[in-house]
Order: structure tokens, then C-alpha cells, then sequence
């Protein structure tokens, strides 16, 4: 096949989820002072506390912004190990009021001894996961047979990153995506990246959506817990525009999961699953990032927004922090 130009961003992409910047449930204005002492109004994002029940057993509070509870819920579970992917679940109920979600398995469960049982990670936010860290991890065969295009990868970043999103309105969020080739399918905000995740996972898990043809996205670094979770999905390839960790490569590796990060522009770096990724992309026909697409946080990106006093600077949707 001969090389592809990925200069192709036609229209934008229709997800069959998204946020909604506009939902005042998920941003509250906000009055203060700026550097100059001139009176401001912001916008940020409210973030609430879900407690998380599975029958009768009270696993966690979360901080959330509640958009789609039943979906973290489910994903929670599924991550942590407390539900697998073929278990029966009989019903979620939320009540907002409360701030409770429960859900609901045919069979009476007891996760005190993985309650007490933690490992210490790098998640955002959150950091743990319970019981056995890589219980399921090493039986876990991702297909050999997926790829990734580099001129599907140019494409998916350019759509990513202009898609409306909470971080663009108040900022403070973390996003990630599920992709199909050069297509965002869906695509969850959350103050936490671990909360992202699970959402997507929660949603999958419900539409009964296939992981093995699949690609992740996710705005915050390339860690052990990100390793981790995508693996628990079944996804084979993970994407970020942030850095990598050892243990995360590591885990990776192990696990015959793509790795790639660092995505800038026509640049990224793969440290594992190099063998999934087909080289068709033109760079010629590739732009370059535009400065004012640059991360909030580098020198760069600093002095372009000193120079635009109307905030023309401030990064696209999937370019977080890494924190």
C-alpha cells in the first residue's frame, strides 16, 4: 500500500458518547482576582462524592464529576478485579440525592480480604488498586494481529484534541478515549484519569463492545495503573501524549501491549509492541503542531500565551498535564 497522507481531518468525528461542556450540573462560575488584581469570573469543574456499593457492601467514595455513574461503577469494579468480564450483573442503581450507586450480581459477594489488601500505585488522584495486583494479568493474551497505522494515529490526535470537552471550558479534568482505527467512538472527562478509565471501561462492559480491534487514549502519563487497566480491558494498544514510566514499559511488555507516547506533531515514541505499528504515513503531508496547541505547562506554550491576552493559546482536549 503506498504511503497515505494524513492530512485528511474532513469532519468532525460523532461519538456515541461525549461530556457536555454545557451541562451546568459539571462547571460552576466562579468570581476572584487575576495577576493584574482585576476582578474575574472562571468557570470550573464541581466534583461531587459517589459512594460505590456492590449488593450490600460498601466499597468506595469517589471523587467524580457524576456525568455517568452506572458506567464508573461498573468500570470500577471491573478494574479492581471485583467483577470479571463475563459476570452477571442484575441491575445499577443510582440515586442522586444520595450521591450512591449500587450494583447488583446474582450471587452474594465478600471483598474484605481484597479490601484490605492494597498496592500502592501511581494513579491520579486515587493511586490504589485493590486485592492482587496482577491477579488475571499474566493470563491475558492481547491479539497479535491488531495494528495501528501512524496515518490513522496522525489523524485520531488532530480529532481528539479539538473535540469540545470540559477541560477546554474549566479545565482541572483528565480525558481519555476509545478509538477504532482513525475514529474516537467515545470519549469520558473526569477529574481523575482512573475515573476516565473506568468509565469506558463500565460503558464497554454494558454495550457489550469488543476490545480486541481496539485503541486507547488517554491524556495522563503512560504508568503502571494505566498498563494495567487497559490490559483488564483487553485493549492492545494504549496512546498518550505524555511520558512513560519503567514499570509501566515493563508491565507492557510483559503483556505484549503497544506503548505509545510522547505524541507531539509527526513525533511519538514506542517502547513496546513496536511490531503493531504500520509505518504508511507520509511525514511530508504531517503539520507540525501549532504553538498555541502546545501543553499548558511547557516553557513554550507560557510564551504564547503571554503574548495573547485572549487566551487563543490554551490547549486542545486531550492536552492535559501529566499530573
Amino acid at each position: 500500500m503506498p504511503p497515505q497522507p494524513a492530512t485528511d481531518l474532513d469532519a468532525p468525528p460523532r461519538l456515541l458518547v461525549q461530556p457536555d461542556p454545557a451541562d451546568p450540573r459539571l462547571t460552576r462560575r466562579v468570581a476572584g482576582r487575576d495577576h493584574t488584581g482585576a476582578a474575574v469570573e472562571t468557570s470550573v469543574t464541581v466534583e461531587r462524592p459517589l459512594t460505590l456499593y456492590l449488593n450490600r457492601q460498601e466499597i468506595v467514595t469517589m471523587m467524580t464529576i457524576l456525568d455517568r455513574p452506572e458506567d464508573l461503577a461498573i468500570g470500577y469494579l471491573l478494574n479492581q478485579g471485583m467483577l470479571r468480564p463475563g459476570s452477571a450483573v442484575t441491575g445499577v442503581e443510582y440515586d442522586e440525592d444520595l450521591g450512591v450507586v449500587v450494583v447488583r450480581t446474582p450471587g452474594a459477594t465478600d471483598f474484605e480480604a481484597k479490601l484490605r489488601k492494597k498496592t500502592l500505585t501511581s494513579g491520579c488522584a486515587q493511586g490504589t488498586a485493590f486485592g492482587d495486583l496482577m491477579e488475571d494479568f499474566e493470563g491475558v493474551r492481547l491479539p497479535p494481529e491488531a495494528e495501528i497505522r501512524t496515518s490513522w494515529l496522525y489523524r485520531l490526535l488532530h480529532r481528539i484534541n479539538t473535540l469540545p470537552s470540559l477541560y477546554l471550558e474549566a479545565g482541572a479534568i483528565h480525558g481519555c478515549a476509545l478509538c477504532e482505527r482513525d475514529q474516537p467512538l467515545v470519549y469520558m472527562e473526569d477529574v481523575g484519569r482512573h475515573n476516565a478509565v473506568d468509565k469506558i471501561a463500565g460503558w464497554m462492559f454494558r454495550e457489550g463492545c469488543p476490545p480486541g480491534d481496539k485503541i486507547f487514549y488517554t491524556t495522563g502519563r503512560l504508568t503502571s495503573e494505566m498498563v494495567i487497566k487497559t490490559v483488564r480491558m483487553g485493549i492492545p494498544i494504549l496512546v498518550s501524549r505524555s511520558g512513560f514510566t519503567a514499570w509501566g514499559v515493563e508491565l507492557a511488555r510483559q503483556a505484549n501491549l503497544t506503548l505509545i507516547g510522547r505524541c507531539k506533531g509527526k513525533r511519538f515514541i514506542a517502547l513496546a509492541g513496536e511490531e503493531r505499528i504500520v509505518f504508511d504515513a507520509d511525514l511530508a503531508y504531517v503539520p507540525e503542531e501549532s504553538a498555541k496547541h502546545w501543553r499548558k505547562n511547557s516553557r513554550e506554550a507560557g510564551a504564547v500565551r503571554s503574548r495573547d491576552d485572549e487566551g487563543a493559546g490554551r490547549p486542545l482536549a486531550g492536552q492535559h498535564d501529566e499530573d
